[in-house]
């Protein structure tokens, strides 16, 4: 959880990203707090939550299986919040639940196929020519 905060690519579940937007408000009111009749160099660190809150957005909407840009459409917000993410990978990534993972094209797919060489003495009839 929390891996890459700053970055826009990937998926995230709804707990982080709740968390995350709790988080970034307790950031604001500290920010503001401090900042009562001080100069604009507190603004400048209200930035810093606000990227984040774009970007943990941006990683929801992938979850959902949408563009990040679909975070501008009015009370899209909500559904971030309450609507289920898309089971098992999606163009963005693999579902951060691990739910349905391994039954599409996921990342894992090709960890999980091991290939063993095959020797003449595992077939019978074959003779070993290295002998």
């Amino acid at each position: 959880m929390f891996k890459s905060v700053f970055s826009f690519e990937g998926r995230i579940r709804r707990t982080e990203y709740a968390l995350s937007r709790i988080i970034c408000l307790i950031f604001v009111g500290i920010i503001a707090a401090a900042a009562e009749g001080e100069s604009e160099a507190f603004g400048i660190l209200m930035l810093i939550p606000l990227y984040i809150l774009i970007a943990q957005s941006a990683k929801r909407c992938h979850d959902r299986g949408n563009s990040g840009w679909w975070m501008l459409i009015p009370f899209y917000g909500f559904i971030l919040f309450f609507g289920p993410g898309d089971y098992g990978p999606n163009e963005y990534g693999d579902n951060p639940k691990g739910e349905g993972n391994d039954l599409y094209y996921g990342t894992d797919f090709d960890s999980q196929l091991s290939t063993v060489p095959v020797t003449a003495s595992q077939h019978p009839g074959v003779e070993d020519q290295g002998n």
